[in-house]
């Protein structure tokens, strides 16, 4: 028979952890960005902003390469210089850089930002409670075995949020009068932008497959019609 206190300490172990790396990664960002003030992406901003309640939406541009965007779990929205750059060169419009915005309030929107500490932890005592189990089954093996369900797991749990915050962000860009069709041309420029050359198996990645997001998104809008 199991016994609990191993999964209490692991579910607590989970949150010391995430909330160490939470208050890690906000200083990061704190120190190491910059309000964006940009005319246009201002006017898309309020646009959205006036559909969603706010007064406004505020955006922060991180200072690294990568191309990406990103909801803190304080609810700031991030940019990163990688990003920015792309789009002062042409390779991003201004419209496909707010379906990124409208991405991340998505995220914020949703919860999902707030509700990792609570997968984080969830996963964490799942993934020692199956290595106690397939330990007695696969001695040697448990662990890994543990390791990789978990993995799967935490993955599928982010890609639903990733559909999730997709659909918020294109109700809310159609809403704004800035439409899908950025979000849609965005997706098809993600692995130029991001220098990636391959995709791991689907069920194995923390985001959907680019082509299954359009999908999503172009059935949002034929129930739209």
């Amino acid at each position: 028979m199991l016994k609990l206190s191993p999964i209490l300490l692991a579910v607590a172990y989970g949150l010391v952890l995430f909330f160490f790396s939470s208050k890690r990664l906000s200083a990061d960002l704190t120190q190491n960005s910059t309000l964006l003030t940009d005319p246009i992406l201002d006017q898309h901003c309020r646009l959205m902003a006036q559909n969603v309640g706010l007064d406004k939406i505020t955006v922060y541009v991180h200072e690294v390469e990568p191309v990406n965007g990103l909801a803190a779990t304080d609810g700031r929205i991030f940019i990163t210089r990688g990003f920015m750059n792309k789009y002062r060169d042409g390779s991003v419009t201004s419209e496909e850089l707010a379906s990124v915005i409208a991405h991340e309030l998505g995220h914020i929107a949703l919860g999902h930002a707030r509700r990792r500490m609570i997968d984080f932890s969830a996963q964490n005592a799942i993934r020692v409670t199956l290595s106690m189990i397939l330990g007695r089954i696969i001695p040697g093996l448990g662990i890994y075995a543990a390791n990789i369900l978990t993995s799967l797991l935490a993955a599928r749990l982010s890609r639903s949020d990733e559909y999730e915050a997709d659909a918020y962000a294109a109700a809310l860009l159609e809403k704004s009068g800035i439409g899908i069709a950025p979000q849609i041309t965005l997706f098809e420029k993600l692995g130029r932008l991001t220098g990636a050359t391959g995709q791991p198996m689907a069920w194995l990645m923390s985001h959907p497959k680019t082509e299954d997001r359009i999908k999503a998104i172009e059935h949002l809008k034929d129930g739209w019609a």
